[in-house]
């Protein structure tokens, strides 16, 4: 169902001084516009959408949304109608552009509209204007987009032998609205733990929606932890972090963006380098892609 992104070894300095070895699954590299975890968040969504016989999906994102430009760009590849409810006020950026050469309709709610899409009766007056679109909700999160993530351990235990390893200890990955890590925490079934690098305020709602996602599914509990790396809210990007990025970059070749990934891997190595792992420790860090989204920030290409 979903092509297979590679799996590789992370040799970074920092990782060999602290005797812990670090293995990225590139969602990045599987798709050049419908790439990261976008796709495997969309295609239950999509299956419900098809099931319902809607003509498109209708969902919610900001003027950088990766969740938007790959809903876009897969309403353009497989000839379905999309329409992208966003946050703030008409604004031109390199994502917007492309929503709307990819033929998504865009309406703009202004920031205290798009804060009352948790409240009971947002969907109502769009689904009266789009009766027959499927609503998705925003970054493609619930428990449909967590299913889909849950594939991800399928596309890690395939490539561990390649490794030489036989097992891991732990997932590390970044959240914008959890979606993914709930995911990951449904297949571990406690397993093994899952951390959350949160590049979004607590205000944002990620643990409630995880443990909303983990009681649909009828779980009493899951294995995963939640820890601040928003560096001050979302979107916020300073000095330290963008020359983390490029050295980074410099010294792997893997290209990072600043409000995911970035800022994931390098709340990973404040970790490290305080001690919370011990020597030996082998984690999974997921490349959520968002590379597009680097485009309106000063990040050497």
């Amino acid at each position: 169902m979903f092509p297979q992104a590679p799996l590789n070894l992370l040799q970074l300095d920092w990782l060999t001084t602290a005797g812990i070895e670090v293995a990225i699954l590139r969602l990045d590299q599987i798709d050049p516009l419908i790439s990261g975890n976008k796709w495997f968040k969309l295609v239950e969504h999509l299956k419900a959408a098809d099931h319902a016989g809607a003509d498109g999906i209708i969902s919610l994102g900001g003027a950088h949304s990766n969740h938007l430009h790959a809903l876009a760009a897969a309403g353009k590849r497989l000839g379905f109608k999309t329409v992208g409810l966003l946050r703030g006020h008409p604004q031109e950026t390199p994502t917007v552009k492309d929503l709307q050469a990819f033929g998504m309709q865009l309406h703009w709610l202004g920031y205290g509209g798009y804060r009352a899409r948790h409240e009971p009766g947002f969907w109502l007056p769009w689904q009266a204007q789009y009766p027959t679109l499927h609503a998705v909700p925003e970054g493609g999160g619930g428990l449909p987009g967590a299913l889909g993530c849950a594939t991800l351990k399928v596309q890690v235990d395939a490539q561990l032998s390649d490794l030489g390893w036989s097992d891991y200890h732990g997932w590390w990955l970044a959240c914008g609205t959890g979606t993914t890590l709930a995911g990951l925490a449904l297949v571990e079934a406690g397993e093994r733990p899952v951390y959350g690098a949160l590049a979004v305020p607590d205000d944002h709602g990620v643990a409630p929606h995880v443990e909303a996602i983990v009681r649909e599914a009828g779980l009493a509990t899951a294995d995963y932890q939640l820890l601040d790396a928003s560096r001050g809210g979302f979107a916020k990007v300073d000095a330290q972090l963008l020359g983390f990025i490029e050295q980074t970059e410099q010294l792997s070749g893997v290209p990072l963006e600043p409000l995911y990934t970035g800022k994931a891997l390098l709340a990973l190595k404040q970790q490290v380098e305080a001690g919370r792992f011990a020597s030996g420790t082998r984690l999974i860090f997921v490349h959520t892609g968002g590379l597009q989204g680097r485009r309106g920030f000063a990040v050497t290409p």
